[in-house]
């Protein structure tokens, strides 16, 4: 009997240093990592983006890094069909693979599925483009607050896409978002391991606070400028860059800018601890506790294996 194949998810808030522990475990485990990190698809905001180097790049394959242009259209479900398409491939090389990153509707969609939702209404969303334009980002964060309270606390509040697809589903079908997401899991021909890394609020707030600093010493600043001819764009209505632009714009200076992107930065990182919360099957962990996530995983490994015959 074949050993069943595993994917194991290396998941948690951003900067808890989820690409580094990914990258041991595969080289420990001789296999390739899958992004689950929705901004890092974008091959022209690795800096921003927190993106893997090149030299981590170089070290173990990766799939679903800088494999997008900010133009390209890209969604949930397309993302669950390319990485399942994928696993079927390359679960004929190893036996394990490694998916990792923060973001927990991308994570759901491979593990169990992304439940049918019906297609947009195009009156529904001309209005609520109006909202957002008049009303600003907080109008639509008022609006599903109202009809779906449960699904406010987790979504990306500063991100009009997410905000105006669960409204529209709400409006449309008069059930909140959050219920109808909540559908029986899809099978799936693997197994799945999920470990969690995550670390005391106070440290994890100060790994954001240092991070964003190297990354403006590293250039970011330069990168937001070259993308700024994009700034309408969904992939950069995002932590960072629109604190950047703002900045481009005159809005505010620069030090205030980089300010917002610590602070709202720990915040998604509080609603990503939220999100993952939830699921009970996560093993947590240091980031630290690199040996331990080893014996965790090999111990999974070893419990899995068929029993002979």
């Amino acid at each position: 009997m074949a050993t069943k194949k595993t994917l194991v998810v290396v998941l948690g808030p951003t900067a808890a240093g989820k690409t580094q522990i990914a990258i041991q475990l595969a080289r420990q485990l001789n296999t390739e990592i899958i992004s689950a990190d929705s901004r890092q698809f974008y091959r022209e905001i690795p800096l921003g983006t927190a993106a893997p180097s090149k030299e981590q790049l170089a070290s173990v394959p990766h799939h679903f890094v800088g494999n997008l242009s900010l133009q390209q259209d890209f969604n949930v479900s397309r993302y669950e069909n390319e990485v399942l398409a994928l696993l079927e491939k390359k679960f004929q090389e190893h036996n394990v693979m490694i998916l990792t990153g923060g973001s927990g509707l991308y994570i759901d969609a491979v593990c169990k599925g992304i439940d049918p939702l019906p297609d947009p209404d195009p009156e529904i969303r001309r209005d609520l483009q109006k909202t957002w334009q008049h009303s600003g980002i907080e109008g639509l964060q008022q609006q599903l607050q109202q009809l779906d309270p449960e699904f406010y606390e987790q979504v990306d509040r500063q991100n009009p896409k997410r905000l105006m697809r669960a409204i529209e589903v709400c409006l449309q079908t008069g059930r909140k978002f959050s219920e109808l997401r909540q559908n029986n899991p899809q099978k799936r021909n693997f197994q799945i391991f999920k470990i969690g890394l995550n670390l005391p609020r106070k440290q994890l707030y100060a790994r954001i606070n240092q991070r964003t600093d190297l990354m403006m010493e590293k250039g970011w600043l330069e990168e937001a400028k070259s993308v700024f001819p994009f700034r309408h764009l969904n992939a950069l209505n995002t932590v960072g860059y629109k604190e950047l632009f703002a900045f481009l714009e005159g809005k505010i200076i620069l030090e205030k800018a980089v300010e917002k992107i610590k602070t709202n930065t720990r915040r998604y990182a509080k609603r990503q601890i939220t999100w993952f919360g939830k699921d009970k099957d996560i093993q947590w962990f240091s980031p630290d506790d690199m040996e331990e996530i080893i014996q965790a995983v090999q111990s999974f490994l070893k419990s899995a294996l068929p029993s002979p015959e």
